[in-house]
């Protein structure tokens, strides 16, 4: 049986090394919605499920790539604005990205892709190295609820508490 998308945000991998924020529309309003009323795109759209795409609409050209329930690229085409694209039979998933973008990735008929739901870097959770706060930035200023250099702060160069004098029994 076939994976159940739902709409949102993930990354397409490319053999090669291209690696692709991705938007996922899965349900119909998503699907009819696409591209539509859109200057660009970052990444790429999948509709799935879909057979076919048209432009009308449109206010750029796209590169569509056409997926079978594998993944695996069936063709991949530039279409204008105002066109209707050709209903490929088998199938199942339709890739849209900007014109000249596919080519760029080694996306071309043959290749097969994988899919990542989840949060793209960019748009959801902290991105690898980019977690946390920019060096030199992550303590409070001095003056604003931070400790004044020798009032309070633990002592330069010890970052436990200070050893004692008592044993235990």
């Amino acid at each position: 049986m076939g994976r159940s998308w739902q709409d949102g945000t993930g990354t397409l991998a490319v053999p090669g090394g291209a690696a692709v924020p991705l938007e996922i529309a899965a349900s119909y309003r998503a699907r009819r919605r696409g591209l539509l009323g859109r200057d660009g795109i970052a990444g790429a759209m999948l509709l799935t499920p879909a057979s076919s795409v048209h432009t009308f609409g449109m206010g750029f050209p796209i590169d569509v790539a056409h997926l079978d329930r594998e993944l695996r690229v069936l063709a991949v085409v530039t279409m204008r604005p105002g066109r209707l694209g050709a209903l490929r039979l088998r199938a199942r998933h339709v890739l849209e990205a900007e014109a000249g973008a596919m080519a760029g990735w080694g996306l071309r008929a043959g290749v097969r892709v994988t899919v990542t739901t989840g949060p793209t870097p960019g748009q959801g959770g902290p991105t690898p190295g980019q977690g946390g706060p920019t060096p030199g930035q992550g303590g409070p200023t001095p003056g604003q609820g931070g400790p004044e250099p020798g009032q309070g702060g633990p002592t330069p160069g010890r970052g436990g508490p200070e050893p004692s004098s008592e044993q235990a029994p």
